[in-house]
């Protein structure tokens, strides 16, 4: 993908949970593994949405992330950014003000992003905060 066909404007919080669910759809289908999805929206300004997800290799984490990437492409959005894809260790989709964190999973236990960001909510997958 080239960076300047890459853009996405998710205009609201509706905008926001629809690409959650395609992203989340998009994990499931690829065998993702222990999805996490949280709302940041209390605790930053850059983002309302994080997901989590694991992959059990580095070519599984491409994999999702293909698919991932895939899904907003058929949905007519697409991501600002794609950083980390090459190595498969931990791919970070930006999509605006849901960002999706892609990790092999001994790195993911690593950066321990849900520890780091305990106090958000917790999302379950019909979309409720919990």
């Amino acid at each position: 993908m080239m960076k300047d066909n890459l853009a996405l404007v998710v205009k609201d919080e509706a905008d926001s949970l629809s690409i959650v669910k395609r992203v989340v759809s998009a994990c499931e289908e690829v065998k993702g593994k222990d999805l996490s999805i949280l709302d940041v929206r209390s605790l930053s300004d850059f983002a309302d949405f994080f997901v989590i997800v694991s992959g059990r290799s580095d070519r599984q984490v491409q994999g999702i992330t293909n698919r991932v990437i895939e899904e907003l492409l058929r949905s007519g959005a697409r991501p600002l950014s794609v950083e980390g894809y090459e190595d498969g260790q931990w791919v970070l989709v930006d999509c605006g003000d849901v960002v999706v964190h892609v990790f092999y999973e001994e790195n993911r236990e690593f950066y321990d992003l849900e520890s780091l960001w305990m106090r958000a909510k917790r999302v379950s997958l019909l979309g409720e905060v919990a």
